[in-house]
């Protein structure tokens, strides 16, 4: 094949959003040759409600990177409040591991912030590449990527090691033969949209039977209002309105009606967009030549909100093991093995919690489960912050 695109790196990562770009960022920062292609054009929205938990407002503080994330017009939220068995409960975000807030940034402004500075620490970031398929060499072991920009020229880029960040859909994944290796059942769904017009007072939480909606502020005085049901309710509001907008609306009524009640004030600034029967699933996250981030590796319900935050995680882990492979004389497969070792336990807890509360159990049950999640937020939390800084020598100097 004519190839108009060629180079060899030490890392390709395929998907250039969070996982993708942080990996990039670390590794780069790191002092390795880096490259990172993603199909979208940025800055760009993707699904998402965007909510960081505590621990990933620390990696994005221990990063340097928190300043963009606030200076980009993301409001900083210092208070959440619950909504349940008529009662509300409201309480201030402490200072914990070096933050005292949380953030909900639009996957446009975040994606973009955090793949700029995987460029600025050295990564070659490009965008508008579709990639099609894997190299290998005559052992199997992957070896690179292959693809086409966007004006149909083919592209081929060289690698020791290729990370697939592209998603709960990865084609790495699926070409490199990922298996599952733990598949938790699939009951949940998530809609949301945006308004406006109406001031917001930090997270707010309504608990409702079987249903969870929730506020999350974000960038232009707007916010993502989401509801989370199972999904079989989900999809009998669709068929019982005429409209997805208004099947929307008919969940908030029931499950939050005050929420919905202030909506009445508010305008509707996007359209309603969702997701039915979220996977819960774990995949093998290596192999000879390769290795998976974020969802591609690791997809949980959104009801928990913790995505982004697994994302920067895992990010870390895998950026560190690939590290000890490239420059320390580590063997490859020992240092990846470690990461899906690291990886698996990290995400234990969390995933755990996911799923029970992605059963929407009785409402005394599911705060019982909320609490157990907010202390398992705040344990992970100070455990990242007492990790040492992957490139930190650089950071300073960036």
């Amino acid at each position: 094949m004519r190839t108009l695109n060629r180079s060899r790196h030490d890392v390709v990562v395929v998907g250039g959003r969070v996982a993708g770009s942080a990996t990039a960022m670390l590794l780069a920062r790191l002092g390795h040759d880096v490259a990172v292609v993603d199909r979208a054009l940025f800055p760009s929205d993707t699904m998402s409600t965007h909510s960081i938990a505590r621990s990933g407002v620390v990696q994005l503080h221990r990063w340097g990177l928190l300043d963009a994330v606030l200076g980009s017009g993301a409001p900083a939220i210092r208070q959440v409040t619950f909504h349940a068995l008529g009662q509300s409960v409201t309480r201030t975000i402490k200072p914990k591991a070096g933050v005292d807030l949380v953030v909900a940034p639009r996957r446009y402004a975040l994606d973009a912030i955090v793949a700029a500075a995987a460029r600025r620490a050295g990564a070659e970031v490009c965008t508008g590449i579709t990639v099609t398929g894997l190299r290998r060499d005559e052992d199997g072991r992957v070896t690179g990527i292959c693809g086409r920009d966007r004006g149909g020229a083919p592209v081929e880029l060289g690698a020791r090691f290729v990370v697939g960040a592209d998603g709960l859909r990865s084609l790495v994944a699926r070409e490199a033969g990922a298996a599952i290796t733990e598949a938790r059942p699939p009951g949940g769904a998530a809609q949301y949209a945006y308004y406006g017009g109406i001031p917001w007072h930090g997270i707010e939480f309504f608990l409702a039977e079987r249903s969870l909606a929730g506020i999350f502020p974000t960038h232009d005085g707007e916010a993502c209002i989401w509801v989370c049901t199972p999904a079989a309710g989900a999809r009998a509001a669709r068929r019982g309105a005429g409209t997805r907008v208004e099947a929307f609306g008919e969940l908030l009524a029931r499950s939050a009606p005050r929420l919905a009640e202030r909506l009445a004030a508010a305008r509707r600034t996007s359209p309603v967009q969702g997701v039915l029967r979220q996977p819960n699933q774990v995949r093998q996250a290596f192999g000879p030549g390769w290795a998976l981030a974020g969802d591609a590796g690791y997809h949980r319900d959104a009801i928990t909100a913790h995505g982004i935050s697994d994302a920067f995680r895992d990010a870390e882990l895998l950026a560190g093991a690939l590290d000890q492979a490239l420059s320390a004389g580590v063997e490859g497969i020992t240092a990846l093995a470690l990461y899906q070792q690291q990886r698996d336990q990290a995400l234990r807890e969390i995933f755990e919690i996911t799923c029970r509360l992605a059963a929407f159990p009785p409402v005394p049950a599911f705060i019982e489960f909320q609490k157990q999640l907010s202390a398992a937020n705040d344990k992970e939390a100070t455990a990242l912050a007492s990790w040492p800084i992957p490139g930190e020598r650089l950071l300073a100097t960036a």
